[in-house]
């Protein structure tokens, strides 16, 4: 079986790729307001900023909060510039990379495995009172 993080990045690639990855706070807060149901996955990312950042701590809570009240598997990452790369943004243009959603596929598109294998990760963890579990970013 893949690993976590290799699985975290492939079904971010996969989404990213069919046009299904939202980053930022705010869009995908609204997302998550607008609607709920079509969000599979979210990822949060820790970081120096994160340490120092209230309003960034309280934005989070909340997220985390909402994802368990709507049954939304979600998992933590240490590095948001790892994460921004990852996304393809080498430039450093992405702004905001501490939140990203995975929105669900069609309904005439495959299920995509690496997502499903993350969404068994988690509840694992879960089962182990592990909220929110972390997963390391492969190296560049």
């Amino acid at each position: 079986m893949a690993s976590e993080d290799s699985c975290l990045v492939e079904a971010m690639m996969c989404a990213r790729d069919e046009g299904r990855l939202t980053a930022g706070v705010y869009e995908c807060a609204k997302i998550m307001n607008d609607d709920p149901d079509s969000v599979a996955f979210c990822v949060l990312a820790m970081d120096e900023e994160f340490e120092c950042d209230i309003a960034l701590q309280i934005h989070f809570t909340l997220i985390q909060a909402f994802c368990f009240d709507n049954d939304i598997s979600i998992v933590r990452v240490s590095d948001a510039q790892r994460l921004a790369e990852l996304l393809g943004d080498k430039a450093g243009q992405l702004e905001d990379a501490h939140c990203v959603l995975i929105t669900n596929p069609t309904e005439d598109s495959w299920e995509d495995p690496a997502l499903e294998k993350l969404h068994v990760f988690c509840a694992e963890s879960r089962s182990c009172h592990e909220w929110v579990p972390e997963v390391s970013l492969p190296a560049r």
